[in-house]
């Protein structure tokens, strides 16, 4: 026989399985005209508390089922962290929040070596 508590855990766990799937952490992608592909990035968490009790009634003949009080709850916070950016030449993650200054050098840090390698390259030319 399932006890009560089960019930209530079974549901909170199945809402929470309808409101959070892969496509919440990585959305749709989205084509743009000159073929980059757009796909958000988001944080997904998730808590989720259960419980209950039985209590003894003043009916002493049957203790073989007690009266049952319980609940269950859940919450899930969903928040965008970036933008992958899939192009032709480069993939690139664009963070939503701006205060990402070391994140941006590190993207950057590629193109600004390319462009000191070619510099040296025709500096060593002429």
């Amino acid at each position: 026989m399932e006890h009560p508590i089960e019930g209530l855990m079974k549901t909170a766990m199945e809402s929470i399985r309808e409101m959070v799937d892969v496509n919440t952490v990585i959305g749709d992608p989205v084509e743009t005209p000159d073929g980059t592909v757009i796909i958000p990035i988001s944080r997904v968490a998730a808590g989720f508390a259960a419980g209950g009790g039985e209590f003894e009634t003043g009916d002493t003949e049957d203790k073989t089922a007690l009266p049952f009080g319980g609940g269950s709850g859940a919450g899930v916070s969903v928040q965008p962290v970036g933008f992958l950016v899939v192009g032709k030449e480069q993939i690139r993650l664009l963070p939503v929040e701006t205060n990402v200054t070391v994140d941006r050098l590190i993207d950057l840090a590629p193109q600004i070596l390319d462009k000191i390698d070619s510099y040296l390259q025709n500096k060593t030319r002429h």
